[in-house]
């Protein structure tokens, strides 16, 4: 059984908190993460510096769950895989890509191309017929089933709950392993989610200035929710500190003494410096014996 399974059968919720690049997630994994979330909305602005709208390539995006998944590695990885970037075999070859690439579950979702942020406005869904027929393509290309399948709908945007409870249905019949019904507006549709789906593994996505309550993990645990996503709250943190700090470093005056960082040496512990040095030196000792 993996580590994710594992999680899944445990009793508490699991706390995944977004990660955009690979530094990120390995600090989330030092942090204690127990479950590391790549965010799609934060691959598309950290790494491309673009909004996320639909604008980066299955390719590249596969390309950056092989760097966070080794990053944050033993901790296991769900990665965002957008609306599968087509029809069922786009689905089916980018789930049997994230695999490969170290991902221990896909999300797939059910909007139109181009997609955008499920807390933007403006979203278009596909029929339930196309939906379905994607989650069904990706969980029979899995190579193990132990590769999970997160079935994401935004039907509560462009229609109303109930048409998201149906799509959710529909997607678990399909093959989905975790249901994610995007953007409920308030605690009454929460709980509405967890009752219609009792015993099946639900996310919560929690945003900052987003649609849905900002609820922490006690109160979705006690709703019924199993996965609750904090997906950009590092990313806008970030965002501001990096705003602040190129707006005094551009005035030549470098960072204040005792701003907020870590030391030169600090950074280099947290990456890994020390034991891949120490392990370099091992396999030269190796080598010359």
């Amino acid at each position: 059984m993996t580590r994710l399974q594992e999680l899944l059968k445990g009793q508490e919720i699991i706390v995944a908190p977004g990660a955009y690049d690979a530094l990120s997630a390995k600090l989330a994994a030092k942090a204690g993460a127990k479950v590391v979330y790549m965010t799609g909305f934060g691959v598309s602005g950290a790494s491309f510096g673009l909004p996320d709208i639909g604008l980066v390539s299955a390719a590249e995006m596969t390309e950056r769950v092989r760097a966070i998944a080794a990053s944050c590695a033993p901790v296991p990885l769900i990665a965002d895989g957008d609306n599968g970037h087509g029809g069922p075999l786009n689905a089916a070859k980018l789930a049997r890509a994230y695999e490969a690439a170290g991902a221990d579950c896909i999300q797939i979702e059910d909007q139109v191309f181009p997609k955008r942020c499920g807390h933007m406005e403006g979203k278009e869904v596909v029929a339930i017929t196309e939906a379905t027929a994607k989650i069904r393509a990706a969980a029979e290309a899995r190579e193990s089933a132990s590769f999970k399948i997160m079935a994401r709908t935004d039907a509560r945007a462009t229609h109303d709950l109930d048409e998201a409870l149906r799509r959710g249905e529909a997607f678990l019949k399909a093959g989905a392993d975790i249901l994610f019904i995007e953007a409920p507006r308030d605690e009454a549709e929460l709980r509405k989610v967890a009752e219609t789906f009792k015993g099946v593994p639900l996310v919560a996505n929690i945003v900052e200035d987003g649609k849905t309550p900002y609820l922490g993990a006690k109160a979705l645990e006690e709703l019924g929710f199993k996965i609750v996503l904090f997906p950009v709250s590092a990313l806008l943190a970030v965002t501001a500190r990096l705003q602040s700090v190129y707006e005094t470093l551009v005035k030549g005056e470098g960072l204040a003494e005792g701003e907020a960082r870590v030391t030169f040496q600090r950074y280099n512990e947290l990456i890994g410096l020390g034991e891949m040095l120490a392990d370099a030196a091992a396999i030269n000792e190796k080598t010359e014996t």
